[in-house]
């Protein structure tokens, strides 16, 4: 008996070739723009994810949940600046600040210390209940420095981390992202030692008797364990609670350090870290995107004598100096009107993320079962995390796949993962969405109209596949 994949992806790459033209016909005015950017710059950008073909949208402006493309589109987006925008693009509450500090005469580099990087420091500190923070300006390099201090720290060489996990493009960050025909062992990228890659090793996310077996294994030698309590590159999916309970555990047991990233996680469940929702607390927390209201920032908070290391009073075993922008004043004052904002109005935000985030999920998949495909929409609440604004559609290929680990969800033998990130994709931007891994993130700015249109527009993708014999789930060969 054939496979039904077979014929299946066949249907599939005829809708997205036919779905390119479309976007090519619609876009016109993007379309000639990357082509010109592409001759000086690589690909037509700077970061993979931006670049999806046939070609990005390219915008002239973003306001609340709506970019705006150079062919007058306004586009209902999904993505808000990699999950950064919380309160939709370009808040008041964060640019009208940061204007009259520029006003002012304040706010370029100035190469001293100024009074905004200890006002957001203090509060952040206060809400994710770290002892000390150093800053640094992307979450890749706060995910490389707490690797670093870890090492430093435990004297020990080995890295523990999820499969489907991503920490930025860091050395330690690059191996275990996609899942391939070794599962997750693969490298993204070429140039890394051999003895990087192998100080890397890669365990199943939610599986406590795979993490118990790598510490069984490799326990002694194991320096840290890094961790997303809710890892967004592996489908956004929740830890479960006994699994992150049973990492600190272990991190105790064997003497290595819990890192949790909370890059995309912190400020995006309630106003502070996702772990304190499991009663976890982590040696050291990543943060980036949202705490930085938009602007290029990242930190590293945690134990006191952990990052001291990188100070005058461990050596400075660590050389953690962030760059020349570290601590840019307007990200400085970005992350601290941030924060406040979320504190503030934290009974008022979240609940409602939640709530929104709860119908857009689930009148998503009822839309795609209307026209007989099946979709999972990931990035929901669990026991200890009362609500969600994240939802990513997973299209299995039958009904019984699991949609708590990564190894199920991005396993091509189970999921058809291409339409996720290519096919629906460009469905959904042809009906004016913009969706990055499925879908993505909710912010303040979106309304229930927005959550109706999101929906309209996944009925209308759904019949496309319909007419385009996409229907799952497939008959098991």
């Amino acid at each position: 008996m054939s496979d039904p994949r077979t014929t299946y992806a066949e249907r599939r790459e005829r809708l997205y070739a036919q779905l390119v033209e479309e976007y090519k016909a619609l876009c016109p005015a993007s379309y000639a723009f990357h082509q010109r950017a592409a001759t000086r710059l690589v690909d037509g950008g700077s970061h993979a994810l931006r670049m999806f073909q046939p070609f990005p949208v390219w915008i002239r402006s973003a306001q609340g949940a709506h970019v705006y493309d150079l062919d007058g589109r306004a586009i209902l987006d999904f993505w808000q600046g990699h999950f950064a925008n919380i309160l939709g693009h370009n808040p008041p509450q964060i640019t009208e600040p940061l204007a009259e500090a520029l006003r002012q005469g304040r706010g370029l580099q100035s190469g001293m210390q100024d009074v905004w990087e200890w006002e957001l420091a203090d509060l952040l500190c206060q809400r994710v209940g770290a002892e000390k923070v150093r800053f640094t300006t992307s979450g890749s390099l706060a995910t490389m420095y707490a690797v670093l201090l870890a090492r430093v720290y435990t004297g020990r060489d080995l890295v523990l981390k999820m499969g489907g996990g991503w920490h930025g493009a860091q050395p330690w960050g690059l191996k275990g992202v996609h899942y391939g025909p070794e599962g997750y062992q693969g490298v993204e990228s070429e140039g890394l030692p051999g003895e990087v890659v192998q100080q890397v090793l890669v365990t199943a996310f939610n599986d406590v008797e795979a993490l118990e077996k790598a510490f069984r294994e490799h326990g002694d030698c194991i320096a840290c364990l890094i961790v997303e309590p809710c890892i967004g590159a592996g489908g956004g999916i929740m830890a479960h609670p006994e699994f992150l309970r049973r990492a600190r555990d272990l991190t105790h047991q064997y003497g290595a350090l819990l890192i949790f990233d909370e890059v995309i996680d912190g400020f995006r469940f309630r106003a502070g870290n996702l772990g304190a929702l499991y009663g976890v607390q982590p040696d050291l927390t990543t943060l980036g995107k949202i705490m930085g209201g938009g602007m290029p920032v990242a930190a590293v908070a945690g134990r006191a004598d952990v990052l001291n290391l990188c100070g005058r009073a461990g050596g400075r075993r660590v050389r953690f100096d962030g760059g020349t922008y570290a601590a840019h004043p307007l990200s400085m004052l970005a992350g601290r009107l941030m924060l406040e904002y979320l504190v503030d109005n934290e009974e008022q935000i979240y609940p409602r993320l939640g709530e929104m985030g709860a119908r857009l999920r689930e009148r998503v998949e009822a839309a795609f079962a209307e026209e007989g495909v099946l979709v999972r929409c990931t990035g929901g609440p669990n026991a200890v995390v009362p609500g969600s604004s994240l939802a990513f559609l997973q299209f299995p290929y039958y009904e019984d796949v699991p949609m708590d680990r990564p190894d199920a969800i991005n396993n091509p033998a189970l999921c058809d993962v291409e339409v996720r990130e290519r096919v629906a994709k460009l469905a959904l931007l042809l009906e004016g969405v913009f969706a990055v891994h499925g879908f993505g993130a909710l912010s303040t700015a979106h309304t229930e109209e927005d959550v109706e249109r999101a929906v309209q527009a996944c009925r209308a993708v759904a019949r496309r596949f319909r007419e385009a014999g996409l229907t799952t789930p497939l008959p098991k060969a």
